[in-house]
């Protein structure tokens, strides 16, 4: 392979045997000049011509080397590296036109590369102008998709995942097997989901099944998508908080029917013997009596646990739902003018409550408030009470009166549907209020007790919508049981990865402090769809190797370990090829010695694939080859693994079109290739 690609002799190779002839053959010239020198003894113009003439040799072969280095061989060289860019990157603006002998190539070079791209642009445009209406009508529906609040994932007839939406990535948020191309089965690995996609009829007739996820249960509706090549789609619904009611509900149910059943079988049979009791059975009677209302009293008692089981059921109910106190307090100000906001103060918490209800409760409370107090600022306040959160509102004055709180919870709210009373609501809240006097002596509050919620730490932010969510020809690629070695270099599933470490010395102590990684799937690098980690490397990062990274102690304080960072990363990876430039230094340091850690999946080398293609150019490093390819490092992120790896898989689909040129178009052939291109000699370069 390597012979087939060989073009010109490596520039090293042939400076040494041109500075090697010339050596000879002024030495020999010398050598000459001075046996002729000796033999004759010419003097004056005749002894310089002589050394002259002896010396013509070696002086003409170096000053004709020079001239061929400076005039051909380095424009040539320069011109394979502008042949391979154009190939690799078409759409690269910086030209260097050719020079030396080869400087009147210049303008057919430049004609050819304006027509190339012309061509691309007029093919460009016959595809925008040709897809634009599709893709309106597709825009369209990804951005309805996008804003469903319903998790959806599409799969092919393999099961890798061909598109999902916001809402599913929310559910799966910090889940590595979340991905297009990924397989369901990584993500969901449940038996019983696997058994009904087997089962799943192809009328698109839907199949429902509860699925574990984790510490989760999740209702899944499947249904093979009519007219596809065996799509499936399915629709997800986290039911554990409704299950773990139902089931604590209906087991406590199911315990207490029975001493029901029991209490009244014993007050039947005591009352049946009761009233047979011939007359003078005192003692008889008076044990009745007491059986009598020993099972009333626990009658009674079952009969109030029972009603309280109701009352929890209630309020667990699934309109009670999770709601960050600092978003209560901001769709209530929303609901009101400017100048009577109300301000909050205090430390926000989670709590349960039904949001549509409260706002509506809150904003009735408020005018009651103004009514009564008149205009006053109003701050609001989360209190955390013992299983209970406070929510209250804050004035300046004295506290409200008992008889003003009593009208205002008999006030109905007609915005909610039945009209209830603002008890009512208080009631499905298991809620009341009151008021008080602040020990300041100058402000009062009113206070609701709420459910405490069991999360913490405050929502994470909105993420924007993803770029790409979908990819329908995943279900073009080859199966992904199908022989790796010969599956198209485009069809490859390849994860891009980089590491940075506390140091160059692996084989001694150096180890991982970062991974990051990008994934190409069906030739198209997934913007958003990135593994980047820090990884505690258990001891201090040295001053000299943050001078590189810049990542510090304090960076990677309560990162994991590389033992629970490496499973997490194999995750990611999946079912894919990985990638990486120099790639034997970042496997020795993800399998360090004694580790036990084998990463067993085929590796494509970018340094090693760039020297096959170009053995006669020098500078296989990532910093040349991206400048060589017109490839750049977004401000920051040189030397940051997730910004080498996204380098490293532009880097790849670069050299894609100038290995499929050379019928380089398998795994296989990609890593014979490689293979060909391997020595120590850029084993440093990175």
């Amino acid at each position: 392979m390597a012979r087939l690609l060989s073009g010109m002799p490596r520039r090293q190779r042939l400076i040494g045997l041109w500075l090697l002839l010339s050596g000879i053959s002024i030495f020999g010239g010398a050598t000459f000049a001075l046996w002729l020198d000796t033999l004759f003894q010419p003097q004056g113009i005749a002894r310089l011509v002589l050394w002259a003439g002896c010396f013509s040799g070696g002086g003409t072969i170096f000053l004709v080397g020079l001239l061929l280095e400076r005039q051909l061989f380095t424009p040539l060289r320069h011109l394979q590296v502008q042949l391979a860019r154009l190939v690799a990157n078409p759409d690269a603006r910086d030209d260097y036109p050719p020079e030396g002998w080869l400087r009147a190539l210049g303008p057919d070079l430049v004609r050819v590369r304006e027509a190339w791209r012309n061509d691309r642009t007029r093919l460009a445009t016959a595809h925008a102008e040709g897809a634009r209406s599709a893709a309106r009508i597709r825009q369209e529906l990804e951005t309805l998709l996008q804003v469903l609040d319903t998790p959806l994932l599409l799969c092919d007839h393999h099961r890798r995942i061909l598109l999902f939406n916001q809402a599913a990535e929310t559910l799966f948020e910090d889940h590595a097997s979340l991905g297009l191309g990924k397989r369901l089965e990584t993500l969901l690995p449940a038996a019983s989901l696997q058994d009904a996609l087997r089962q799943l009829p192809a009328n698109g007739a839907p199949r429902e099944v509860l699925v574990p996820s984790g510490e989760r249960w999740l209702r899944a509706m499947l249904r093979r998508v009519p007219g596809s090549h065996g799509e499936t789609l399915l629709t997800l619904t986290d039911t554990t908080a409704a299950w773990t009611s139902e089931m604590g509900a209906r087991a406590e149910l199911l315990d207490g029917l029975p001493r029901l059943r029991r209490h009244g079988a014993s007050l039947t049979s005591a009352a049946d013997a009761l009233s047979a009791l011939p007359e003078g059975a005192g003692e008889m009677r008076r044990r009745l009596e007491r059986v009598i209302a020993e099972e009333s009293q626990a009658l009674g008692e079952d009969i109030e646990g029972l009603a309280s089981l109701v009352e929890r059921m209630q309020q667990e109910g699934e309109r009670l739902v999770p709601l960050w106190s600092n978003d209560l307090w901001a769709g209530l100000n929303e609901r009101r003018p400017a100048e009577r906001q109300v301000t909050a103060v205090g430390m926000p918490a989670w709590l349960k409550g039904d949001a549509s209800a409260l706002l509506v409760l809150l904003g009735s409370l408020l005018d009651t408030l103004e009514a009564t107090l008149g205009e006053t600022a109003l701050e609001g306040e989360v209190c955390l009470g013992n299983k209970r959160v406070y929510l209250d509102l804050i004035w300046q004055g004295a506290p409200l009166s008992e008889r003003h709180l009593g009208e205002w919870q008999q006030q109905r709210l007609g915005a909610l549907p039945l009209n209830p009373r603002v008890a009512d609501v208080l009631r499905q809240h298991a809620s009341d209020a009151w008021s008080l006097a602040d020990d300041d002596g100058q402000h009062a509050r009113l206070r609701l007790p709420l459910h405490a919620a069991e999360r913490v730490g405050a929502p994470r932010p909105v993420a924007p919508p993803r770029p790409e969510f979908h990819d329908f020809g995943i279900a073009d690629l080859p199966a992904p049981d199908a022989e790796l070695a010969a599956r198209p270099l485009r069809a490859l599933e390849v994860v891009a990865f980089d590491t940075e470490t506390t140091g160059l010395e692996l084989r001694r102590g150096d180890t991982v402090i970062s991974i990051g990684a990008c994934r190409i799937v069906n030739a198209r690098l997934l913007a958003s769809e990135t593994f980047d980690l820090y990884v505690d490397p258990g001891k201090p990062i040295p001053p000299a190797s943050t001078a590189i990274h810049g990542i510090t102690d304090d960076a990677v304080a309560g990162a994991p370990p590389l033992a629970v960072a490496l499973p997490r990363f194999c995750d990611y990876i999946g079912d894919a090829v990985i990638l990486a430039h120099n790639a034997a230094f970042d496997l020795l340091a993800l399998q360090p010695p004694g580790a036990g850690i084998d990463l067993d999946m085929p590796v494509l080398d970018t340094l090693l694939i760039s020297r096959a293609l170009d053995a006669s150019l020098d500078g296989h490093d990532l910093d040349t080859l991206a400048e060589r390819y017109g490839l750049t490092f977004p401000p920051g992120t040189r030397h940051t693994a997730l910004g080498d790896a996204r380098v490293t898989a532009e880097l790849w689909l670069s050299l894609l079109p100038r290995l499929e040129a050379r019928g380089i178009d398998t795994l296989e052939k990609a890593l014979a290739l490689q293979a060909s291109a391997l020595n120590k000699e850029d084993a440093c370069a990175s």
